[in-house]
């Protein structure tokens, strides 16, 4: 297979149609915590709010500045996270990390979308853009807890 094939593979219609369509892109107003986390390698960036009670997720908004994995990443976790504890998106992003680093399963439930970015395995490099979601909505639900 060429490079381009594997490369049109990877961006799939699945893919491009979540990153098209990314739900709570408007900025919270007051969260309770916020994070920006940045991939050094190509630059994608992920800004999360948080609105936390007693430990549950009960608002969310990003900002995402990222391709179209880390879209699509970014679009599968906003849709599921409200309603999430600190736990919960913990285990997802193992599941996803396990999935592209290791040919593990796809995440389960809330998370079982994340499957769509299987292909990415062999794409290393992007690897850190479609964490971005999950490693800046952790860094603020840990700001959350330092506070609380």
């Amino acid at each position: 297979m060429s490079a381009e094939t594997d490369m049109i593979k990877l961006y799939s219609g699945r893919i491009l149609a979540l990153a098209a369509d990314m739900p709570r892109t408007t900025r919270l107003p007051n969260p309770t915590a916020t994070a920006k986390k940045r991939s050094p390698l190509c630059g994608s960036t992920v800004t999360v709010d948080v609105q936390v009670q007693d430990g549950v997720i009960t608002d969310y908004a990003q900002d995402v500045k990222a391709c179209a994995l880390g879209q699509a990443a970014a679009a599968i976790v906003g849709n599921a996270i409200v309603g999430l504890r600190q736990t919960q998106v913990q285990t997802g992003r193992d599941q996803l990390l396990d999935m592209l680093k290791n040919d593990g399963p796809p995440p389960g439930a809330p998370f079982a979308d994340l499957e769509v970015l299987a292909p990415a395995k062999d794409y290393k490099n992007r690897h850190a853009s479609i964490l971005l979601a999950f490693d800046a909505t952790l860094e603020a639900l840990e700001t959350y807890q330092a506070t609380a």
